[in-house]
C-alpha cells in the first residue's frame, strides 16, 4: 500500500499543472509509497493530456494519468478517491502547490500512521493564500484551535475564529474513512470543496495538527471560482452545494460532540452568509426569492438547527431587510474582506 495519493483535479491545466507536481516531486525523493494521481478531466483546449502522459513516462511508480469525460472538479475528485492505492488521500488542485519543507515535515507522521488499526482519521496544516499578481501571501494557521505536537479528538479543541475554517487545502484524510462513509461529490458543479471538508467530520474521530504551511493557495487568477463576478454568476451551483450540506449532516441529531456541533453549526451559517452576500448582490425579484426560498429549505429540513443559524450574527448582519440593510449587510461583507483578508 502507498502512504499517500495525491489527487491532482486537471482541465485545460497545461499552463500550471508541472509546477503543482514539481512541488509534490520534491519532498518525494523518488519513494514508491507516494503517488500523483494526475486526473484529466476532459481537457480538450490545450495539451493537459500530452503532459499528464510524459509526466507518467517519467515517473511510471509514482505517478499516473487517469482520463476521463469531462465531469467537474468533483467527478475529478470522486475518480481519484476511486483510483488511489494510498492510506491517505489529500486533493491539491492543479494551479496550486505544495511546500517542500512542510511536507517533509508531516510525511514521517503519515509514514508512522499508515497500515496502523487505529490510524489518524484526519491530518491538518496551515494554508497560504497566494496573492501572486499582489506580491502578498495570507497564512491561515489553527494554532489557536487545535493542540499541538499529539493526536486528539474534538472534544480537545479550542474554539475557532469568526474567519477561521477547515478548507479542502488544509485537510488530509484516511483514505478508507472516506470510502466507508460512501462520500460522493456532485458532477458539473463548483464549490463541492465545502461537501469534501464537512460531511466527513462527524465520522472523524482522531486529528493530528502540523503548524506548518502546507497548502498554497493560488489566488488572482483570472475567471477562479471564488472571482466575486464569477460567484454571482455561479449563485445556484453554491446553492445546491449548501442544500446538500444540510440534507447530509443532521448536526444536531447525529453529531455526539458539543464543539464539533458548534463548528459545524458555524460552517453552515458562513455557507449560508454567502448565499444571502451574493444574492443581495444580484438584487433581483428572483434573487431575493432565492434566498427566502433557501432559508425555508433549511427551516424545513433541519428545524432543530434553523433558530440557531438564522439568529448567527453572521446572517442577522447580512439578511437585515429593506435597501438600508442590503447596504449594511454588504458594508459589512466588503470591510471583513479587508480585516480578514480573505478573497
Amino acid at each position: 500500500m502507498k502512504t499517500i495519493s495525491f489527487a491532482l483535479p486537471c482541465y485545460n491545466s497545461a499552463e500550471y499543472m508541472d509546477k503543482c507536481i514539481e512541488s509534490i516531486l520534491a519532498f518525494c525523493d523518488d519513494r514508491e509509497d507516494i503517488e500523483i494521481l494526475i486526473v484529466n478531466d476532459g481537457s480538450t483546449k490545450d495539451d493537459t493530456r500530452e503532459k499528464a502522459d510524459e509526466w507518467q513516462a517519467r515517473h511510471p511508480q509514482i505517478i499516473r494519468a487517469i482520463h476521463k469525460d469531462n465531469g467537474g472538479h468533483g467527478s475529478a475528485v470522486n475518480t481519484g478517491l476511486a483510483h488511489a492505492e494510498g492510506f491517505y488521500y489529500k486533493v491539491v488542485d492543479s494551479d496550486d502547490w505544495l511546500d517542500e519543507a512542510s511536507m517533509r515535515t508531516i510525511m514521517p507522521y503519515l509514514r508512522e500512521q499508515a497500515g496502523r488499526s487505529e490510524a489518524t482519521d484526519m491530518v491538518v496544516a496551515n494554508y497560504v493564500y497566494e496573492k501572486v499578481f499582489e506580491g502578498k501571501h495570507t497564512v491561515m494557521d489553527y494554532a489557536n484551535v487545535f493542540p499541538e505536537g499529539r493526536e486528539f479528538g474534538w472534544d480537545e479543541v479550542g474554539r475557532f475564529k469568526s474567519s477561521q475554517y477547515l478548507l479542502m487545502h488544509s485537510v488530509i484524510y484516511r483514505t478508507q474513512m472516506l470510502r466507508d462513509i460512501g462520500l460522493a461529490l456532485p458532477e458539473h458543479c463548483f464549490y463541492v470543496d465545502n461537501i469534501f471538508v464537512y460531511v466527513p467530520l462527524p465520522h472523524v474521530r482522531t486529528i493530528r495538527y502540523f503548524n506548518v504551511d502546507m497548502y498554497r493557495y493560488f489566488i488572482g487568477r483570472e475567471g477562479q471560482s471564488v472571482n466575486e463576478d464569477v460567484m454571482k454568476g455561479r449563485i445556484d451551483q453554491h446553492l445546491r452545494v449548501t442544500r446538500l450540506m444540510i440534507d447530509q449532516v443532521a448536526i444536531d441529531k447525529e453529531v455526539d460532540s458539543p464543539r464539533l456541533r458548534a463548528y459545524l453549526c458555524n460552517y453552515l451559517s458562513m455557507m449560508m452568509c454567502i448565499c444571502a452576500v451574493f444574492l443581495r448582490m444580484i438584487d433581483t425579484p428572483e434573487s431575493n426569492r432565492k434566498l427566502a426560498d433557501m432559508w425555508d429549505y433549511l427551516r424545513k429540513a433541519r428545524p432543530e438547527t434553523y433558530g440557531r443559524i438564522r439568529r448567527s450574527p453572521l446572517n442577522v448582519g447580512m439578511n437585515l431587510p429593506g435597501r438600508l440593510g442590503r447596504g449594511i449587510g454588504l458594508g459589512g461583507y466588503r470591510l471583513a474582506r479587508k480585516v480578514f483578508k480573505f478573497n
